[in-house]
């Protein structure tokens, strides 16, 4: 098993941290007490459906916390684990202005005479030196934005499948409203309907001869074309924002024919590209 130990300073991107992890399929337990982290490695090599990948976030939070992570380390030697530690670091300054901005206190601030943010990220940053010492890879955040921190994260605890895109393309007809989790809507209404063609009319676009007759419509090759184009601008954005799922809806009238033709065909030309993981959803098929 892979065991991750995330810890670092207070607002230097922990939970950004373990968010990504989770994204990467790691199972991740936020705010241990650090002496129930041997015992949670225990419990997932124990259980039947034994964890490939945990993850425990770990800082001031927890006031058992006292920045001796070496003892914890020792244990872990002995059982069949894969032990690595990341550490999140940042510069003064820049920690100051994130507690400003979310107008929170630090964990140790009140342990100065006067409590203040600077003598609490000194208190922690002294408190966790034999922690950074120790990592084995350690992230200065200072100068990172979200997505630059969960490009490094990706790219140190990540693999091929989990950076692959998820991308979902749904049909759906628009007499029953749009799809509330799509991130792109597109109209294909232009097209000649099937419907009004007696012997189209009982099938749905996942007929050969429907889907034969949606795509040799006037426009239809064009729109997929110019549609796929747009499409491959669009990922590639989300992918330097560090996004990975997409759902593009695709809509006709009643979601039998049209939009379940071109959703199937816009799915196929998107299927090529080897960094995409794309499945095909039929929101209204058999509706009516």
């Amino acid at each position: 098993m892979d065991f991750l130990l995330v810890t670092g300073l207070s607002g230097a991107g922990l939970q950004t941290a373990a968010k990504v992890l989770e994204d990467l399929g790691w199972y991740v337990a936020d705010n241990l007490p650090p002496e129930l982290i041997s015992r949670m490695v225990d419990l997932s090599l124990e259980s039947d459906s034994r964890l490939e990948r945990l993850a425990v976030v770990i800082d001031v939070r927890s006031r058992l916390f006292t920045g001796d992570l070496g003892w914890v380390l020792t244990e872990l030697e002995s059982k069949p684990v894969h032990t690595r530690v990341l550490y999140l670091d940042a510069s003064d300054e820049v920690l100051v202005r994130r507690f400003e901005q979310v107008r929170r206190s630090h964990p140790l601030s009140g342990g100065g005479a006067e409590g203040t943010l600077s003598e609490g990220i000194a208190a922690e940053r002294d408190q966790l030196a034999k922690v950074k010492a120790a990592a084995d890879l350690v992230i200065d955040t200072s100068s990172l934005a979200a997505h630059q921190l969960r490009q490094k994260i990706e790219d140190a605890f990540g693999d091929a499948e989990n950076r692959t895109m998820q991308v979902t393309v749904q049909s759906f007809g628009f007499k029953y409203g749009l799809p509330m989790d799509a991130d792109l809507v597109c109209d294909v209404r232009f097209l000649p309907n099937p419907h009004w063609i007696p012997e189209l009319r009982p099938h749905t676009g996942q007929n050969a001869d429907v889907r034969d007759y949606v795509l040799s419509q006037d426009g239809a090759d064009d729109y997929l074309a110019t549609y796929h184009h747009l499409l491959d601008l669009t990922i590639a954005g989300y992918r330097r924002e560090g996004k990975r799922y997409m759902t593009i809806a695709v809509g006709c009238t009643g979601g039998k024919h049209r939009s379940v033709a071109m959703s199937e065909a816009l799915a196929g030309r998107l299927g090529k590209d080897s960094g995409l993981n794309v499945r095909v959803v039929h929101r209204d098929l058999g509706r009516e």
